[in-house]
């Protein structure tokens, strides 16, 4: 096995803090190396100086002879003229050209190609020139499932060595034989994939949680010490007081991110009727009919996907169900109780000159109030960050900053497009979390494979004629069937099987929406000091366990 890379003990320093310290690491062809971390903690810098386009403030970077090194950054840059021009041509370049859906596209000038086309012909450029190392930042944003899955086959059938920063768990566990975790400047190098780094992250919190308890206990015993008198402490050695002080004085390593993302918001109750749109089309003004002839219908605490290979819709059918844009045929009907929040791709519609603080307060709000400022501090904004204009954020700060004013809602509806975009693992976890716990309804376009089985229990596919199905069997058939591991569905089930299974479906929908407010309501009487507010959520929960009670009775008379 040839080494091609070799760090030595490099280090990086920013602005205000070191970004990198003593990182050494080897890079062999065969190595598929993975690279993770939250926001700013130097996974970008550390492709920069391992592709040779930045030097590292210490440390050596020893490099083979005659090394060839691909670099795809987050935002790819292309040579300017046609697609054709940057790519060539050939069989080989039209055929990944037509799995990545550009094929159409060969005569568009790179310039004017939007994030996602200039990513896919970046990645089509990549991949048909001879490299011994592929360097990927972020590959899989603003890519569907298809072209995701044309990637795995490129990484793992790749010659050389591949190092890659991605939020795509999937993508990580399928292709990475070594992992990287850079956590405040200390790099990790973990053998195995995604799995295993959850496995060393778990033991090594279980470490210093235990090397935290022995302090204490030695703490403890160095004060009772101590404190045995003035006449006895005179007598005792210097050097013992002095290191009881230092121990006593000693801290355990300030966490990365102060406290925890903080996403709890109070969510309106819904009624019965949520969403429902009827023989719904949508064309653009002069254009052809992006999707037509939807027809959906949605209840409270519903969880829908919708995946689709890019192009077909998919963004524009979220935003004719969130009434975005009016339907140029059928309708799309919201219920008296909805309350909608967009979280959309890209920077979403607000002013990127304005700061953090004067966003979160709005037009009639007073920017930096105690309330805005505790806000604030929960999506992790602190100090001169809350008066940060939004440009000068990062794209996974921008991403956070989205998700805080789109929640400041209060919605009971969330309408989220490729919500895990830029944003960093920890971040998409807690996501889930608050997701999985929240009672609204919630409809997301996404190409994350696992935020997707993680969220929604319901999987629409936008097809490229604009029509939108149901998608049997939902997501992991749906990767099944993209891997092909499984055929699609031969026929559409017989007349007696589909009410059986749209009923058992609807019962396990139920039962989960149900689980969902009851742990809600559990916690939020348990966290509750006021009398009258504990017996208005009691008597909620009650009703909630009546209804938990008969989904399930329904639920299991449809399995028997």
């Amino acid at each position: 096995m040839a080494i091609l890379i070799d760090l030595q003990n490099i280090s990086f320093e920013g602005a205000d803090r070191p970004i990198l310290k003593g990182v050494s690491l080897t890079i062999s062809d065969g190595d598929c190396i993975g690279v993770v971390g939250i926001n700013g903690t130097g996974k970008t810098t550390l492709l920069r100086i391992i592709a040779g386009d930045m030097a590292p403030d210490a440390g050596r970077v020893l490099r083979a002879k005659t090394l060839h090194v691909g670099h795809l950054e987050q935002i790819p840059h292309l040579p300017r003229g046609t697609v054709r021009r940057a790519l060539g041509s050939g069989w080989e370049i039209d055929a990944t050209l037509d799995r990545l859906g550009m094929l159409d596209a060969v005569d568009l000038d790179t310039d004017s190609l939007s994030g996602g086309q200039r990513k896919r012909v970046a990645l089509a450029r990549l991949f048909s020139r001879p490299l011994d190392v592929v360097i990927l930042d972020e590959p899989t944003n603003h890519l569907d499932l298809d072209a995701i899955a044309w990637l795995e086959n490129q990484i793992t059938s790749f010659r050389g060595a591949v190092v890659l920063v991605s939020h795509d768990r999937f993508l990580l566990d399928q292709v990475t034989n070594r992992m990287v975790e850079i956590d405040r400047g200390t790099t990790y190098l973990h053998t195995g994939g995604y799995a295993r780094l959850l496995e060393a992250q778990a033991e090594r919190e279980a470490q210093v949680q235990s090397a935290e308890q022995v302090r204490r206990n030695l703490a403890r015993t160095e004060l009772a010490w101590l404190r045995r008198g003035v006449k006895a402490r005179s007598t005792k050695p210097q050097a013992r007081i002095d290191a009881a002080h230092r121990l006593l004085s000693a801290r355990p390593e300030a966490a990365a991110r102060a406290g925890t993302l903080d996403l709890s918001v109070e969510t309106p109750r819904l009624g019965t009727s949520v969403i429902k749109a009827h023989q719904a089309s949508y064309a653009y003004p002069g254009g052809e009919t992006i999707v037509r002839d939807v027809n959906l219908e949605l209840g409270p605490g519903d969880r829908v996907g919708i995946v689709g290979p890019n192009g077909a819709g998919k963004s524009t059918l979220i935003k004719l169900l969130a009434h975005q844009v009016v339907a140029t045929s059928g309708t799309v009907k919201h219920g008296p109780t909805v309350v909608a929040a967009n979280f959309e791709q890209g920077d979403g519609d607000f002013n990127l000159d304005l700061s953090v603080q004067e966003l979160v307060a709005g037009p009639q709000g007073i920017p930096g109030s105690l309330a805005d400022v505790a806000l604030m501090k929960r999506f992790w904004f602190f100090g001169a960050q809350q008066v940060t204009r939004a440009r000068e954020l990062s794209g996974g700060e921008r991403r956070r900053l989205q998700l805080l004013l789109a929640l400041a809602q209060r919605p009971n509806v969330l309408f989220l497009d490729e919500p895990t975009n830029d944003l960093d693992l920890e971040t998409i976890r807690l996501l889930e979390d608050f997701l999985s716990q929240w009672p609204g309804t919630l409809l997301v376009v996404s190409h994350d494979r696992t935020f997707l089985s993680r969220t929604t229990d319901r999987l629409l596919e936008v097809h490229p004629d604009g029509r939108v199905a149901d998608v049997p069997g939902g997501i992991d058939a749906w990767i099944a069937r993209a891997a092909g591991l499984a055929a699609a569905p031969a026929s559409a089930p017989g007349p007696s099987a589909a009410p059986r299974g749209r009923l058992l479906r609807d019962a396990e929908k139920d039962m989960t929406r149900l689980e969902r407010r009851r742990a809600t309501l559990t916690e939020k009487i348990g966290a509750s000091d006021d009398y009258l507010e504990q017996a208005r959520l009691g008597a909620e929960l009650e009703e909630v366990l009546r209804d938990l009670a008969v989904a399930e009775e329904l639920w299991l008379g449809l399995v028997d």
